[in-house]
């Protein structure tokens, strides 16, 4: 079954790239007893822009364009702080008072769990990925992790109350994040997280640097920060993708689950004793078994392509929305799927007239969605991703304010 993801909130999202004046985003730190904190470090969600409070507990973040923003605060000993900050036509301020980590203050008993190692596992399989750059990560704090498996629910859910710390060798980035939420259903195979990343450089030599610059730029391609982008500046086949649409209708040739339950229940209560193979009985019963194992729906695809200006509306100087009925069937011409892809549980079928393309599939299920000219989404869970997309994860991710190369 292939797996689904629901895209993941950066929280952050610079609403214009045009020529506009540059604002600040300043504060002061302090504790609640009104004590100034120095050396809090400041953050900008989902970039890499960064800054520490000074010996006052101040801090100002320069040089932003108009935009909405989340300010994140780490300070040893105290819960991380976030906070939403909307930048038009002038620069921002505020105070932002930080409680005490009791957590990490006091010592905490953690009962035994047997199912750890083998929960822990599959967390950092859906949270980090597995792909060959998750391959090259590391989660340097998994002790931090708070997991529940609640079977009952058919729900694996995991917390923190701090920064996860992930170590990313494959593009050059030490990522830390504060994890929201975190879902998986074992019965719908759909993930599910939220959160707010810190990108940090990693130091190295110039020939690692090079490398990191080279696997940046392939991580950003195709990805689905490339193609909102791409979405909000209507480049898409300048950037290389089409889209197609898929639809998906009822299978007229199946009865509804609950006829087929209630037929096999009947047939069942019928049998005494071993069942005869070729009886009635026997045929019948293998008859609503085939028929169980139909797709439930009927699914085609439209390649005539899609035009964009039917899809998309301005809802703002800075902000348009998107919204369809229908999934969108992306592709990305520029780059072929690996057979590592191919035998992960994300492959998404295709026409044999489709050369090996990498396929992403975006259902929506609350729109209309709103986006910005850096690809950020204004609603976390508005979109489900299929395919591709769905596949690369946190090993995969680059910062916001993520430059491409120039062709």
């Amino acid at each position: 079954m292939v797996r689904l993801f629901i895209c993941f909130i950066f929280f952050c999202s610079s609403l214009s790239l045009s020529a506009q004046g540059l604002f600040a985003i300043s504060g002061q730190v302090k504790d609640k007893k009104g004590e100034t904190l120095p050396g809090a470090g400041i953050y900008l969600s989902g970039y890499t822009t960064a800054t520490v409070t000074d010996n006052n507990g101040k801090f100002t973040l320069p040089a932003l364009k108009p935009g909405s923003y989340e300010v994140v605060i780490q300070m040893m000993g105290f819960l991380p702080y976030s906070k939403s900050i909307l930048i038009t036509d002038q620069s921002a301020s505020f105070t932002a008072i930080l409680s005490e980590n009791t957590i990490q203050l006091q010592e905490v008993t953690i009962k035994a769990d047997p199912n750890r190692a083998k929960n822990l596992k599959l967390f950092l399989e859906f949270f980090i990925g597995r792909t060959p750059n998750s391959a090259q990560c590391k989660l340097l704090n998994p002790q931090i992790l708070f997991i529940e498996d609640d079977r009952k629910e058919g729900i694996l859910r995991v917390s923190t109350n701090d920064f996860l710390i992930v170590e990313n060798k494959a593009l050059g980035y030490r990522l830390k994040y504060m994890l929201n939420l975190f879902e998986y259903n074992f019965n719908t195979r759909i993930i599910y997280f939220s959160g707010l990343p810190v990108f940090e450089d990693l130091k190295g030599s110039g020939s690692k640097r090079k490398k990191w610059l080279q696997a940046r730029e392939i991580a950003y391609a195709g990805s689905p920060q490339h193609f909102f982008q791409s979405l909000y500046k209507n480049q898409i086949q300048q950037e290389g993708f089409i889209l197609y649409k898929r639809v998906k209708t009822k299978n007229p040739d199946r009865p509804a689950d609950s006829i087929i339950q209630a037929a096999k229940e009947r047939l069942v209560k019928r049998i005494h004793g071993p069942l005869k193979a070729g009886s009635a009985l026997a045929d019948s019963l293998s008859y609503w078994q085939q028929v169980q194992q139909m797709p439930a729906e009927n699914v085609t695809l439209d390649m005539r392509g899609v035009q964009t200006d039917t899809l998309i509306k301005t809802a703002g100087p800075d902000l348009k929305t998107i919204n369809y009925t229908d999934e969108l069937y992306v592709l990305f011409t520029p780059e072929q799927e690996s057979n590592t892809y191919s035998s992960s549980g994300h492959y998404v079928l295709r026409p044999l007239t489709i050369p090996n393309y990498q396929i992403s599939v975006i259902r929506m299920l609350k729109g209309p969605v709103g986006f910005y000219a850096n690809g950020g989404m204004r609603d976390s869970r508005a979109l489900l991703y299929e395919g591709f997309w769905a596949y690369e994860k946190i090993g995969d991710m680059v910062p916001m304010d993520y430059v491409p190369l120039a062709k």
